[in-house]
């Protein structure tokens, strides 16, 4: 789940990668950002646990990097039961109007829940985790949580933003939608590491990995992100995982009064739904997960199948700018040779970045590809994405840099209005692991790199910078069963990059109760985009709990 708020890097001869990319590959976005692009793959037979000797493929691999213990993790499975969490589990939302930081629809209400910052030791203080929802327009069957993506989405945003279009009116009619900032997001204790001129600069850096010199120089900046971090926010940082999520998100169920979570997750909102699931199976209600990601993946199984998603989005994106022609396309030639020209391009910037509208900020490489990576995740940008290569190709990086920073949650002003940059890396490098030898990650990079010579060498390093890091991880991969859980469904998009099908594949093997649904796009995630097929499947269950039909494919 490729954050779009990263740019990456692509091959002439040499590894580029931005400051950004670096770090973990595992992101994503769901439909907070209405991005997506395709890629995808075969499906794949069940595979065996990674972390045990063995990638998702069965190949031997190197030992992981070592692991701790999350907070929450080995908590008991119901501790609402236990008097130091009694009050926490007996919370209202207070609902009231928004102020002017969230920009919704008028019946949009805000309010916050309160949970421990360290979930095993309610002592150590708490944490206000912020919600919004969009109440139901008629007879009210419960309320329905979901999660954005990334990690650091704001699901507040989100909602604020997107559910009255992404949900439909039967839906929305049933269901108060709720959305939440996740513990270390943007409202919810937000973590802070650089200001924004300094954001300015880290996202607009670019390495050459294949150079040690570069690597280097790559370790040494994160280093100082890393340093920035513990600085403002260290006393949280150890505290952002996935699996004390989860159990913010059992009491966010409870304070709106519902005895099952009813939920739709997207991207790494999927990863944050099964953890959930695999906690509480007996309070798992209506359930979809859509862009899912399998979660037995190493960190580097993650980094080669986002590498070659995004590859194949490539391909794809090439081919339609060619059918438009000379007089749209900046590209020319076979697709091959139109991707070879793209490469050329970001290389040239490199060197000599592009003159913008901001006389203050030109066009770097890092930057231009984080705008491109914008458009690609969503094929409806598509056209977009060609005019801002036609512009960038003629000598104005404008429209390029404002797509970078649309990804990023950049202002006008200069300002950021999330902190997704850097909340990324601090869940990522808690939850996801990747092998901990030097050089099995240098090899492993450069063998990414030539397979997938586009994006692939920004992909990768991820443990060598997780391992500056100043929190370490507190999960290693794992099958999730849910065992005992209500239906879950499950949704896969055959051309999704940031999480290839497979994943989805991966998932609903491993679920004890789940179902499949495949889309057969382009982009990342599928409910809210797609046409209409999932969405009646989804709709259905949702609002009777109809199965949607085993095996149903959609296009």
């Amino acid at each position: 789940m490729h954050d779009v708020r990263h740019g990456r890097a692509p091959r002439a001869m040499r590894y580029l990668a931005t400051a950004a990319a670096v770090l973990l590959v595992v992101a994503g976005c769901g439909p907070l950002d209405r991005i997506g692009i395709g890629g995808g793959g075969d499906e794949q037979t069940t595979a065996p646990a990674a972390g045990d000797g063995t990638n998702v493929e069965g190949e031997a691999t190197p030992p992981l990097a070592e692991t701790g213990t999350s907070a929450a993790a080995e908590l008991p499975q119901d501790p609402a039961g236990d008097a130091a969490y009694a009050a926490y589990y007996s919370q209202q939302v207070a609902w009231a109007p928004c102020d002017d930081s969230v920009d919704g629809p008028a019946s949009l209400e805000c309010g916050t829940v309160t949970v421990p910052k360290v979930w095993n030791d309610p002592s150590a203080g708490d944490l206000q985790i912020a919600v919004t929802r969009l109440p139901a327009t008629g007879q009210k069957q419960g309320s329905l949580l979901t999660n954005p993506g990334g990690p650091g989405g704001s699901g507040v945003d989100f909602v604020a933003g997107s559910a009255q279009t992404l949900f439909s009116e039967e839906v929305r009619g049933a269901y108060d939608i709720v959305g939440f900032d996740p513990r270390g997001v943007s409202r919810s204790a937000g973590i802070t590491c650089l200001d924004d001129a300094e954001t300015d600069a880290y996202r607009a850096e670019t390495f050459d990995l294949a150079d040690p010199e570069g690597l280097q120089a790559a370790e040494d900046a994160f280093t100082e992100l890393s340093a920035a971090c513990e600085k403002n926010s260290g006393d949280l940082l150890p505290y952002l995982d996935t699996y004390s999520a989860a159990r913010d998100l059992d009491v966010l169920r409870s304070a709106v009064g519902s005895e099952k979570l009813d939920y739709v997750g997207y991207s790494y909102g999927t990863y944050l739904g099964a953890t959930y699931a695999e906690m509480y199976p007996e309070r798992t209600g209506r359930f979809v997960l859509d862009g899912a990601l399998d979660p037995r993946l190493t960190a580097d199984d993650i980094t080669r199948g986002q590498a070659e998603g995004f590859e194949e989005a490539t391909s794809a994106f090439v081919e339609s700018c060619l059918s438009q022609g000379s007089d749209g396309c900046p590209l020319t030639g076979s697709v091959e040779d139109g991707k070879e020209q793209l490469r050329a391009f970001f290389d040239s910037v490199d060197a000599q970045p592009l003159q913008t509208d901001d006389p203050n900020r030109p066009l770097t490489g890092a930057l231009a590809r984080s705008g491109l990576l914008v458009v690609l995740y969503n094929d409806e940008n598509w056209p977009l994405g060609v005019q801002a290569l036609n512009a960038a190709m003629t000598g104005d990086g404008s429209t390029l840099l404002f797509l970078a920073d649309l990804s990023a949650d950049r202002e006008d002003d200069g300002t950021y209005s999330g902190n997704g940059t850097f909340a990324i890396t601090a869940v990522n490098c808690l939850d996801h692991v990747g092998v901990a030898d030097q050089q099995w990650q240098i090899d492993e990079a450069a063998a990414v790199a030539e397979e997938f010579p586009t994006w692939g060498p920004g992909f990768g390093f991820s443990q060598t910078m997780c391992d500056l890091w100043p929190a370490k991880p507190v999960r290693e991969p794992a099958p999730i069963s849910a065992a005992g859980s209500d239906l879950i469904v499950v949704i896969g998009t055959r051309g999704d990059p940031a999480t290839p099908y497979d994943w989805a594949v991966g998932l609903d093997e491993q679920l004890e109760n789940s179902t499949l649904i495949t889309y057969e796009g382009e982009g990342h995630t599928a409910y809210g985009r797609s046409g209409g097929c999932v969405e009646a499947a989804v709709d259905a269950y949702l609002l009777s709990g109809t199965a949607p039909e085993e095996g149903l494919t959609c296009s």
